[in-house]
Protein backbone atom coordinates (compact mmCIF):
# COMPACT_ATOMS: atom_id res chain seq x y z
CA UNK A 1 0.00 0.00 0.00
CA UNK A 2 1.27 3.49 -0.81
CA UNK A 3 1.91 5.94 2.01
CA UNK A 4 -1.42 7.66 2.72
CA UNK A 5 0.12 10.58 4.63
CA UNK A 6 1.23 14.05 3.65
CA UNK A 7 5.00 14.36 4.04
CA UNK A 8 4.79 17.76 5.68
CA UNK A 9 2.26 16.93 8.39
CA UNK A 10 4.18 13.88 9.63
CA UNK A 11 7.17 16.12 10.41
CA UNK A 12 5.10 18.30 12.75
CA UNK A 13 5.12 17.26 16.40
CA UNK A 14 1.92 17.18 18.49
CA UNK A 15 1.43 20.09 20.88
CA UNK A 16 3.66 19.90 23.96
CA UNK A 17 0.93 21.42 26.12
CA UNK A 18 -1.48 18.49 26.15
CA UNK A 19 0.96 15.75 27.16
CA UNK A 20 0.79 16.40 30.89
CA UNK A 21 -2.97 16.81 31.08
CA UNK A 22 -3.68 13.32 29.83
CA UNK A 23 -1.70 12.14 32.87
CA UNK A 24 -3.44 14.60 35.22
CA UNK A 25 -6.84 13.26 34.19
CA UNK A 26 -5.85 9.83 35.52
CA UNK A 27 -4.21 11.09 38.73
CA UNK A 28 -6.18 11.48 41.96
CA UNK A 29 -5.75 14.79 43.85
CA UNK A 30 -3.68 16.31 41.04
CA UNK A 31 -3.84 20.07 40.46
CA UNK A 32 -3.33 21.44 36.98
CA UNK A 33 -1.86 24.91 36.45
CA UNK A 34 -1.36 24.30 32.79
CA UNK A 35 -4.45 24.89 30.71
CA UNK A 36 -4.84 28.35 29.18
CA UNK A 37 -8.56 28.56 29.77
CA UNK A 38 -10.52 30.90 32.06
CA UNK A 39 -11.96 29.18 35.11
CA UNK A 40 -15.00 31.45 34.97
CA UNK A 41 -18.25 30.37 33.38
CA UNK A 42 -19.42 32.39 30.41
CA UNK A 43 -21.46 35.27 31.92
CA UNK A 44 -25.11 34.34 32.19
CA UNK A 45 -26.48 37.12 29.98
CA UNK A 46 -24.25 35.87 27.14
CA UNK A 47 -25.40 32.26 27.61
CA UNK A 48 -28.98 33.48 27.79
CA UNK A 49 -28.63 35.20 24.42
CA UNK A 50 -27.35 31.95 22.92
CA UNK A 51 -30.31 30.05 24.41
CA UNK A 52 -32.73 32.68 23.12
CA UNK A 53 -31.31 32.39 19.61
CA UNK A 54 -31.96 28.62 19.70
CA UNK A 55 -35.50 29.14 21.00
CA UNK A 56 -36.11 31.52 18.11
CA UNK A 57 -34.92 28.89 15.64
CA UNK A 58 -31.82 30.81 14.56
CA UNK A 59 -30.02 27.62 13.63
CA UNK A 60 -29.17 28.22 9.98
CA UNK A 61 -25.90 29.23 8.34
CA UNK A 62 -24.93 32.87 8.59
CA UNK A 63 -23.11 34.58 5.74
CA UNK A 64 -19.58 33.27 5.30
CA UNK A 65 -18.00 36.35 6.87
CA UNK A 66 -20.39 36.31 9.83
CA UNK A 67 -23.47 38.14 11.06
CA UNK A 68 -23.45 41.77 9.96
CA UNK A 69 -24.77 42.68 13.42
CA UNK A 70 -21.74 41.02 15.05
CA UNK A 71 -19.23 42.57 12.64
CA UNK A 72 -20.71 45.99 13.38
CA UNK A 73 -20.29 45.39 17.12
CA UNK A 74 -16.70 44.24 16.58
CA UNK A 75 -15.94 47.51 14.80
CA UNK A 76 -17.57 49.52 17.60
CA UNK A 77 -15.61 47.58 20.21
CA UNK A 78 -12.25 48.10 18.47
CA UNK A 79 -13.00 51.78 17.97
CA UNK A 80 -14.03 52.21 21.60
CA UNK A 81 -11.20 50.25 23.15
CA UNK A 82 -8.24 50.68 20.78
CA UNK A 83 -9.01 53.63 18.53
CA UNK A 84 -8.96 51.69 15.27
CA UNK A 85 -11.96 51.26 12.96
CA UNK A 86 -12.80 48.78 10.20
CA UNK A 87 -15.50 48.52 7.55
CA UNK A 88 -17.78 45.73 8.83
CA UNK A 89 -18.70 44.75 5.26
CA UNK A 90 -15.19 44.48 3.83
CA UNK A 91 -12.54 44.43 6.56
CA UNK A 92 -13.91 42.12 9.28
CA UNK A 93 -14.60 38.38 9.20
CA UNK A 94 -15.77 36.03 11.95
CA UNK A 95 -13.83 32.78 12.39
CA UNK A 96 -13.92 29.56 14.39
CA UNK A 97 -11.73 30.90 17.18
CA UNK A 98 -8.60 32.96 16.73
CA UNK A 99 -6.74 29.80 15.71
CA UNK A 100 -8.62 29.49 12.43
CA UNK A 101 -7.85 33.13 11.68
CA UNK A 102 -4.11 32.49 12.18
CA UNK A 103 -4.25 29.49 9.86
CA UNK A 104 -6.16 31.07 7.00
CA UNK A 105 -4.24 34.35 7.21
CA UNK A 106 -0.98 32.49 6.63
CA UNK A 107 -2.47 30.36 3.87
CA UNK A 108 -3.80 33.46 2.13
CA UNK A 109 -0.54 35.39 2.36
CA UNK A 110 2.39 32.99 2.02
CA UNK A 111 4.05 31.50 -1.04
CA UNK A 112 6.69 28.73 -0.87
CA UNK A 113 9.93 30.18 0.46
CA UNK A 114 8.37 33.24 2.11
CA UNK A 115 9.87 33.73 5.56
CA UNK A 116 7.68 34.25 8.62
CA UNK A 117 9.31 35.86 11.65
CA UNK A 118 8.01 34.22 14.83
CA UNK A 119 9.12 35.58 18.22
CA UNK A 120 9.40 32.82 20.82
CA UNK A 121 8.50 31.71 23.44
CA UNK A 122 5.00 31.96 21.99
CA UNK A 123 1.77 30.14 21.21
CA UNK A 124 2.31 26.67 19.79
CA UNK A 125 0.29 27.10 16.56
CA UNK A 126 2.35 29.72 14.72
CA UNK A 127 5.15 27.47 13.48
CA UNK A 128 2.93 24.56 12.31
CA UNK A 129 0.54 26.95 10.57
CA UNK A 130 3.44 28.63 8.77
CA UNK A 131 4.83 25.25 7.67
CA UNK A 132 1.44 24.01 6.47
CA UNK A 133 1.06 27.24 4.47
CA UNK A 134 4.39 26.51 2.74
CA UNK A 135 6.13 29.34 4.57
CA UNK A 136 9.53 29.16 6.24
CA UNK A 137 9.45 29.93 9.99
CA UNK A 138 12.32 32.06 11.26
CA UNK A 139 12.53 32.15 15.05
CA UNK A 140 13.41 35.29 17.00
CA UNK A 141 14.40 34.34 20.54
CA UNK A 142 13.00 36.78 23.09
CA UNK A 143 15.02 37.38 26.24
CA UNK A 144 14.04 37.57 29.88
CA UNK A 145 16.25 40.63 30.41
CA UNK A 146 14.09 42.46 27.83
CA UNK A 147 10.91 41.31 29.64
CA UNK A 148 10.32 39.06 26.63
CA UNK A 149 9.57 42.07 24.40
CA UNK A 150 10.57 42.11 20.74
CA UNK A 151 13.38 44.65 20.34
CA UNK A 152 14.13 46.61 17.15
CA UNK A 153 17.62 45.11 17.07
CA UNK A 154 16.29 41.54 17.17
CA UNK A 155 13.77 42.27 14.44
CA UNK A 156 16.29 43.99 12.16
CA UNK A 157 18.77 41.13 12.55
CA UNK A 158 16.20 38.53 11.48
CA UNK A 159 15.00 40.24 8.28
CA UNK A 160 16.20 38.94 4.92
CA UNK A 161 15.05 39.62 1.33
CA UNK A 162 12.67 36.64 1.74
CA UNK A 163 10.94 37.97 4.85
CA UNK A 164 7.25 38.70 4.26
CA UNK A 165 5.35 38.36 7.54
CA UNK A 166 5.96 39.11 11.22
CA UNK A 167 3.85 37.40 13.87
CA UNK A 168 3.31 39.76 16.81
CA UNK A 169 2.10 37.64 19.76
CA UNK A 170 1.34 40.22 22.47
CA UNK A 171 0.13 40.12 25.19
CA UNK A 172 2.17 36.96 25.16
CA UNK A 173 1.40 33.35 25.90
CA UNK A 174 3.38 31.89 27.75
CA UNK A 175 5.42 34.73 29.24
CA UNK A 176 2.77 37.35 30.02
CA UNK A 177 4.98 39.91 28.27
CA UNK A 178 3.47 43.00 26.66
CA UNK A 179 4.50 45.55 24.05
CA UNK A 180 3.72 49.15 24.99
CA UNK A 181 3.12 51.91 22.46
CA UNK A 182 6.74 53.08 22.53
CA UNK A 183 7.93 49.50 21.82
CA UNK A 184 5.50 49.15 18.91
CA UNK A 185 6.50 52.48 17.36
CA UNK A 186 10.11 51.32 17.06
CA UNK A 187 9.00 48.03 15.52
CA UNK A 188 6.56 49.72 13.12
CA UNK A 189 9.30 51.90 11.67
CA UNK A 190 11.31 48.81 10.67
CA UNK A 191 8.24 47.00 9.31
CA UNK A 192 7.38 49.89 7.00
CA UNK A 193 11.00 50.38 5.95
CA UNK A 194 11.25 46.72 4.86
CA UNK A 195 7.71 46.55 3.44
CA UNK A 196 6.62 43.69 5.72
CA UNK A 197 3.17 42.57 6.85
CA UNK A 198 2.09 41.80 10.41
CA UNK A 199 -0.13 39.14 11.88
CA UNK A 200 -0.98 40.62 15.29
CA UNK A 201 -2.48 38.01 17.62
CA UNK A 202 -4.27 40.09 20.26
CA UNK A 203 -6.42 37.41 21.87
CA UNK A 204 -5.30 38.59 25.35
CA UNK A 205 -5.73 42.31 24.60
CA UNK A 206 -8.35 42.79 27.32
CA UNK A 207 -6.15 41.17 29.96
CA UNK A 208 -3.43 43.74 30.72
CA UNK A 209 -2.51 44.99 34.18
CA UNK A 210 -0.19 47.95 33.69
CA UNK A 211 -1.61 50.04 30.86
CA UNK A 212 -4.36 49.51 28.32
CA UNK A 213 -3.39 47.43 25.31
CA UNK A 214 -2.28 49.25 22.16
CA UNK A 215 -2.76 47.58 18.79
CA UNK A 216 0.00 48.10 16.24
CA UNK A 217 -2.75 48.64 13.63
CA UNK A 218 -3.53 52.00 15.29
CA UNK A 219 -0.08 53.39 14.46
CA UNK A 220 0.47 55.51 11.31
CA UNK A 221 1.07 53.40 8.20
CA UNK A 222 0.32 50.09 9.93
CA UNK A 223 -3.38 49.41 9.47
CA UNK A 224 -2.97 48.66 5.75
CA UNK A 225 -0.26 46.06 6.44
CA UNK A 226 -1.67 44.37 9.57
CA UNK A 227 -4.09 41.51 10.16
CA UNK A 228 -5.46 41.86 13.68
CA UNK A 229 -6.68 38.62 15.24
CA UNK A 230 -8.84 38.57 18.34
CA UNK A 231 -11.76 36.69 19.84
CA UNK A 232 -13.96 35.94 22.81
CA UNK A 233 -12.31 32.91 24.44
CA UNK A 234 -10.03 34.65 26.93
CA UNK A 235 -11.74 38.01 27.48
CA UNK A 236 -15.32 36.73 27.87
CA UNK A 237 -14.63 33.16 29.08
CA UNK A 238 -16.08 31.69 25.88
CA UNK A 239 -13.49 29.06 24.94
CA UNK A 240 -16.00 26.35 24.03
CA UNK A 241 -18.07 28.70 21.87
CA UNK A 242 -15.20 28.72 19.34
CA UNK A 243 -15.46 32.27 18.07
CA UNK A 244 -12.80 34.69 16.89
CA UNK A 245 -12.34 37.32 14.23
CA UNK A 246 -9.84 38.86 11.85
CA UNK A 247 -9.65 42.48 10.75
CA UNK A 248 -7.46 43.90 8.03
CA UNK A 249 -7.11 45.12 4.46
CA UNK A 250 -9.82 43.91 2.11
CA UNK A 251 -7.25 42.59 -0.39
CA UNK A 252 -6.12 40.03 2.21
CA UNK A 253 -9.49 39.33 3.85
CA UNK A 254 -11.10 38.53 0.49
CA UNK A 255 -8.66 35.64 0.06
CA UNK A 256 -8.96 34.53 3.70
CA UNK A 257 -12.72 34.45 3.24
CA UNK A 258 -12.34 32.24 0.20
CA UNK A 259 -10.46 29.61 2.26
CA UNK A 260 -12.96 29.93 5.11
CA UNK A 261 -15.84 29.58 2.63
CA UNK A 262 -14.61 26.26 1.27
CA UNK A 263 -13.16 24.76 4.47
CA UNK A 264 -15.54 25.98 7.19
CA UNK A 265 -18.60 27.72 5.67
CA UNK A 266 -19.30 29.92 8.71
CA UNK A 267 -18.63 30.20 12.43
CA UNK A 268 -21.25 28.68 14.78
CA UNK A 269 -24.48 30.65 14.50
CA UNK A 270 -25.48 30.37 18.17
CA UNK A 271 -22.05 31.60 19.22
CA UNK A 272 -22.32 34.61 16.93
CA UNK A 273 -25.62 35.75 18.44
CA UNK A 274 -24.20 35.31 21.94
CA UNK A 275 -21.11 37.31 20.99
CA UNK A 276 -23.22 40.28 19.93
CA UNK A 277 -24.45 40.52 23.52
CA UNK A 278 -20.92 39.97 24.87
CA UNK A 279 -19.71 43.08 23.04
CA UNK A 280 -22.78 45.18 23.80
CA UNK A 281 -23.11 44.38 27.49
CA UNK A 282 -19.96 42.55 28.58
CA UNK A 283 -17.51 45.29 29.57
CA UNK A 284 -18.27 44.89 33.29
CA UNK A 285 -17.78 41.12 33.04
CA UNK A 286 -14.36 41.61 31.47
CA UNK A 287 -13.40 44.17 34.12
CA UNK A 288 -14.45 41.83 36.94
CA UNK A 289 -12.45 38.92 35.52
CA UNK A 290 -9.43 41.14 34.87
CA UNK A 291 -9.43 42.33 38.49
CA UNK A 292 -9.64 38.75 39.73
CA UNK A 293 -6.75 37.67 37.48
CA UNK A 294 -4.70 40.62 38.66
CA UNK A 295 -5.14 39.59 42.29
CA UNK A 296 -3.99 36.07 41.46
CA UNK A 297 -1.06 37.43 39.44
CA UNK A 298 0.11 39.48 42.44
CA UNK A 299 -0.31 36.45 44.71
CA UNK A 300 1.89 34.29 42.48
CA UNK A 301 4.60 36.94 42.29
CA UNK A 302 4.53 37.22 46.10
CA UNK A 303 4.86 33.46 46.51
CA UNK A 304 7.71 33.24 43.98
CA UNK A 305 9.53 35.95 45.91
CA UNK A 306 9.05 34.02 49.14
CA UNK A 307 10.40 30.88 47.47
CA UNK A 308 13.37 32.75 46.01
CA UNK A 309 12.22 31.67 42.55
CA UNK A 310 13.20 34.11 39.80
CA UNK A 311 10.29 35.35 37.70
CA UNK A 312 9.94 38.56 35.72
CA UNK A 313 6.65 40.33 36.41
CA UNK A 314 4.08 39.63 33.66
CA UNK A 315 1.68 42.42 32.72
CA UNK A 316 -0.60 40.58 30.30
CA UNK A 317 -2.60 37.37 29.71
CA UNK A 318 -2.92 35.00 32.69
CA UNK A 319 0.47 33.29 32.85
CA UNK A 320 3.71 33.49 34.78
CA UNK A 321 6.97 32.15 33.35
CA UNK A 322 9.33 31.46 36.26
CA UNK A 323 12.96 30.49 35.67
CA UNK A 324 14.06 27.08 37.01
CA UNK A 325 17.64 27.07 35.68
CA UNK A 326 19.14 27.02 39.18
CA UNK A 327 18.05 23.40 39.63
CA UNK A 328 20.18 22.03 36.78
CA UNK A 329 17.21 20.24 35.24
CA UNK A 330 15.54 20.59 31.88
CA UNK A 331 12.08 22.16 31.86
CA UNK A 332 10.63 18.77 30.93
CA UNK A 333 12.39 17.03 33.82
CA UNK A 334 11.29 19.68 36.30
CA UNK A 335 7.66 19.52 35.17
CA UNK A 336 7.59 15.70 35.03
CA UNK A 337 9.07 15.27 38.50
CA UNK A 338 6.83 17.98 39.98
CA UNK A 339 3.83 16.10 38.64
CA UNK A 340 5.08 12.73 39.94
CA UNK A 341 6.08 13.88 43.41
CA UNK A 342 3.61 16.64 44.24
CA UNK A 343 0.82 16.07 41.70
CA UNK A 344 1.03 19.58 40.25
CA UNK A 345 0.96 20.00 36.47
CA UNK A 346 2.75 22.89 34.78
CA UNK A 347 3.92 23.24 31.17
CA UNK A 348 7.63 23.02 30.25
CA UNK A 349 8.84 26.23 28.63
CA UNK A 350 10.13 24.23 25.67
CA UNK A 351 6.52 23.59 24.59
CA UNK A 352 6.64 27.20 23.34
CA UNK A 353 9.98 27.03 21.56
CA UNK A 354 13.53 25.87 22.30
CA UNK A 355 14.35 29.20 23.95
CA UNK A 356 11.77 28.36 26.61
CA UNK A 357 14.29 25.92 28.08
CA UNK A 358 14.93 26.72 31.74
CA UNK A 359 11.40 28.07 32.30
CA UNK A 360 7.95 26.69 33.08
CA UNK A 361 4.54 28.17 32.34
CA UNK A 362 2.10 28.52 35.20
CA UNK A 363 -1.45 29.61 34.47
CA UNK A 364 -3.35 31.59 37.09
CA UNK A 365 -6.71 30.98 35.43
CA UNK A 366 -7.59 28.94 38.51
CA UNK A 367 -9.23 29.69 41.85
CA UNK A 368 -7.10 31.24 44.58
CA UNK A 369 -7.65 28.15 46.74
CA UNK A 370 -6.25 25.91 44.00
CA UNK A 371 -3.33 28.28 43.44
CA UNK A 372 -2.49 28.33 47.17
CA UNK A 373 -2.50 24.54 47.43
CA UNK A 374 -0.49 24.12 44.21
CA UNK A 375 2.10 26.70 45.27
CA UNK A 376 2.44 25.04 48.70
CA UNK A 377 3.20 21.76 46.95
CA UNK A 378 5.59 23.45 44.53
CA UNK A 379 7.43 25.15 47.40
CA UNK A 380 7.86 21.78 49.11
CA UNK A 381 9.23 20.34 45.87
CA UNK A 382 11.68 23.21 45.38
CA UNK A 383 12.82 23.03 49.01
CA UNK A 384 13.58 19.36 48.44
CA UNK A 385 15.61 20.14 45.32
CA UNK A 386 17.65 22.76 47.15
CA UNK A 387 18.21 20.26 49.96
CA UNK A 388 19.81 17.79 47.59
CA UNK A 389 16.77 15.73 46.67
CA UNK A 390 16.66 15.23 42.91
CA UNK A 391 12.92 15.72 42.89
CA UNK A 392 12.06 12.11 42.09
CA UNK A 393 9.46 10.17 44.03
Amino acid sequence: MRDPLNKTIVTIQPSGIRKFFDIVGEMEDAISLGVGEPDFDTPWHIRDEGIYSLEKGRTHYTSNAGLKELKTEIDRFLTRRYGVSYDPNKEIMVTVGGSEAIDIAMRAMLDPGDEVLIPQPSYVSYVPCAVLANGTPVIIELKEEDEFRLTPEELEAAITPKTKLLVLPFPNNPTGGVMEKSDLEKIAKIIIEHDLFVLSDEIYSELTYLENHVTIASLPGMKERTIVINGFSKSHAMTGWRLGYACGPRIILDQMLKIHQYAIMCAPTTSQYAAVDALRAGDEDVQRMREEYNGRRRYLMHRFEEMGLECFEPYGAFYCFPCIKEFGMTSEEFATNLLKTEKVAVVPGTAFGDCGEGFIRISYAYSLDNLKEALDRMERYITGLRGGNNGEA
